[in-house]
């Protein structure tokens, strides 16, 4: 029996729901319950009936499972698999901020550890950051840890002041203007080019679109036309061709490394023995927990 067909057996026995982030390795999204982005896996893993969440993304992913159902375990196959923007912020620092800033609000990107999530007002994903950020009812909004992200918000909603933290995501961050020029002039003008909020603004600036993952697999889906660039952490690409089979899809390299730890054998031993479970400090977990609801109810 292979690692699939052991790892099918043994969800049903215990009483688990696989996860999965769209960066995972192709083989890992296949054999996942749900496959999407952050805010889409935190819907799933808080309305879920079953008993155990085995998380197949990075460390921040799970441990939001986890503070949204304290009642449930939530497993991470493995254990490195982190989230290099999650180091750039954090709680002690964000807090003499909000002493600079007392009337901001503080909105942290679900990119973010939980004792930051703790000390926020509320939680955001990419794909409901400015809907998030328009509803709040202060003019200040004090944004971490992805100052990429932040500066998109800002230009979506000039009519608010968003006080930047100098954070990232390294795989984002790393393409420039010219990165674009030349793979339109490589693939062709007429090539559509669909790029991540995380991306810098000159990139931003020479897109067609810009969205979540999730966003960016709608927009290519539903749209007529045959050939894209796709500015993102290059495992979005497995989806985008199953589900549109007839259509050109082209990346830049870009790979999350630490997306891509999980392997199909980390997965069978996590469900096998039920090991690697996240746990949390419950008072840190309560306090991030208002800012994650605060998230699904604004978001909405």
């Amino acid at each position: 029996m292979n690692f699939k067909e052991k790892i099918l057996r043994l969800k049903q026995k215990k009483d688990a729901i696989i996860l999965a982030h769209y960066y995972q390795n192709g083989d890992i999204q296949d054999i996942a319950d749900y496959v999407g982005d952050s805010y889409y896996l935190s819907e799933i893993g808080r309305n879920c009936t079953e008993k155990n969440i085995i998380f197949c993304g990075v460390r921040f992913m799970a441990e939001s499972a986890k503070i949204l159902s304290p009642n449930k375990k939530v497993f991470l196959p493995n254990l490195n698999a982190s989230c290099y923007m999650v180091s750039m912020a954090n709680a002690k620092d964000i807090e003499e901020l909000k002493i600079k800033y007392p009337n901001a609000k503080v909105v942290c990107y679900i990119n973010s550890a939980t004792e930051v999530k703790a000390v926020s007002d509320v939680c955001c994903t990419s794909s409901s950051a400015i809907n998030i950020v328009k509803k709040l009812d202060s003019s200040e909004i004090i944004f971490v840890p992805d100052k990429n992200l932040g500066s998109y918000i800002q230009e979506q909603i000039p009519d608010k002041k968003i006080i930047l933290w100098d954070g990232c995501c390294v795989i984002h961050d790393m393409i420039n203007a010219q990165d674009i020029i030349e793979a339109k002039n490589k693939y062709g003008q007429d090539i559509k080019v669909l790029s991540h909020p995380e991306c810098k603004k000159e990139v931003r600036d020479l897109s067609d679109f810009i969205g979540s993952t999730g966003d960016i697999l709608k927009f290519a889906s539903h749209n007529n036309l045959k050939k894209y660039l796709i500015v993102t952490e290059d495992g979005i690409l497995h989806k985008l061709k199953q589900k549109n089979p007839d259509k050109e899809f082209y990346t830049l390299n870009m790979i999350c490394k630490n997306m891509k730890l999980t392997t199909l054998k980390d997965l069978y031993l996590c469900l096998e023995n039920l090991e690697n479970e996240i746990t949390l400090d419950e008072n840190i977990r309560k306090s991030a927990y208002r800012a994650l609801e605060n998230m699904h109810i604004l978001g909405r």
